[in-house]
């Protein structure tokens, strides 16, 4: 699928409400799965999600989790745990190229059944489940976070929990923190100090019903919007501001871009008035929230600001290589930019090429990262269907908030 977009008006106003936070919800799953007296309501409607589900009701033959890489790693964790159990755990040709073998070597060292199909420390796996009653287990701190919230939820069902030792400087830590924070509330004891987080075993959890927040992930696209319309008022649902979401550092980035955050209930109203003269250049350590690095990078562009964005690493093992990905598609529309293998520098100024087609190598965020430029000249977002994968709702969204959006 092939849209064109473009937006007729000068201002943007309008309510969203957005999908449930795809990272929690698949966290929440996996411990509903292993303990099912627990329910989850506002779960996201999202592919990941949906391929979740679908895996964790599965006990033998293949789990094809396509572009899922959150479901391969968390499913990864969980069959391994599950004696009586055993399935293949595949995925797209691009999750075939992504690595595992930190994750695996530390399931391994625990007890764990696990081996490569194809090619060595890549998926596709074959996993057989066993009881695990080894506690202890160390890590590399500077690698994906998913692989260590997939040991910590399984965590708690392992005979003597788990004590896990990060090394090095520890990435992606507020999402770190969430999964400690949902275990927190099924009622499982935690303890995160230095590098050493120890999980206790919870034998039951106690009956309760647990809502998923609204995504941050999928806000930063209406923060971009925001930023780079005229005049803007953007009201989202449903919203915490204590949220648990590493993602919701976007109010403290975005002022800088002249947007401004506000709560009334669980409703966040982002407001630009247009006034305010946005910095000159934005310096910032996304380490702590790497998947906003896209928006962040096409909102300065599109508003002339310079930025250098470092701490994004993981990036290149995404759904694409995001920083060349990045690079390659903002040059097309007229970027000064360079990438490293864990950094991104752009130039401000530049004229921004109209009718420009993106590219989204099989990346929902690259779509959506770049269609708030629509707001300053028409784009075409290729294989925009791709937004399936965390945001299915969107192109409808952004035709609600008065984008044109046509296929091509």
């Amino acid at each position: 699928m092939r849209l064109r977009l473009t937006f007729p008006e000068k201002n943007i106003n309008g309510k969203i409400r957005v999908t449930g936070s795809k990272s929690e919800s698949n966290r929440l799953l996996l411990l509903k799965a292993l303990y099912p007296n627990l329910e989850v309501t506002n779960l996201s409607n999202s592919d990941d999600t949906g391929v979740m589900l679908q895996g964790l009701e599965k006990e033998r033959g293949t789990v094809d989790i396509h572009h899922a890489g959150t479901a391969m790693r968390f499913l990864t964790a969980y069959f391994a745990t599950q004696p009586e159990k055993e399935v293949v755990l595949t995925g797209s040709q691009r999750m075939k190229e992504r690595p595992i073998a930190i994750l695996v070597d530390a399931l391994k060292s625990l007890g764990s059944d696990i081996q490569y199909m194809e090619n060595e420390g890549y998926p596709p796996l074959r996993v057989r489940g066993t009881a695990i009653t080894n506690p202890k287990v160390t890590m590399a701190a500077n690698v994906s976070s998913q692989y260590i919230s997939a040991l910590l939820l399984i965590a708690p069902a392992l005979e003597n929990g788990l004590e896990l030792h990060l090394e090095g400087k520890i990435t992606s830590v507020p999402y770190i923190k969430m999964t400690l924070s949902l275990l927190n509330e099924i009622g499982v004891e935690t303890d995160f100090h230095g590098g050493v987080i120890r999980v206790s075993p919870l034998r039951a959890a106690k009956a309760r019903t647990l809502t998923v927040e609204s995504d941050w992930s999928s806000a930063s696209y209406f923060y971009s919007l925001a930023a780079i319309a005229n005049q803007s008022s953007i009201e989202l649902e449903s919203y915490k501001s204590n949220s648990l979401q590493g993602d919701s550092v976007l109010q403290e980035i975005y002022p800088a871009l002249g947007v401004s955050t506000s709560f009334d209930g669980h409703r966040l109203l982002l407001t630009c008035d247009g006034d305010g003269q946005p910095s000159e250049r934005l310096v910032l350590d996304l380490a702590n929230a790497p998947d906003i690095a896209q928006t962040i990078a096409v909102s300065c562009f599109a508003k002339g600001v310079g930025c250098e964005l470092t701490g994004l690493h993981t990036l290149k093992i995404k759904e694409t290589d995001r920083l060349e990905a990045l690079k390659t598609e903002l040059q097309k529309l007229g970027a000064d930019i360079r990438v490293t293998n864990e950094a991104l520098y752009l130039e401000p100024g530049g004229q921004i090429k109209t009718e420009v087609a993106i590219d989204t190598y099989n990346d929902h965020r690259m779509a959506m990262a770049f269609a708030p430029l629509a707001v300053k000249v028409p784009l075409i977002i290729n294989d925009a269907e791709v937004v399936s994968k965390s945001y299915p709702d969107f192109w409808t969204d952004m035709q609600a908030l008065g984008f044109h959006v046509e296929s091509c």
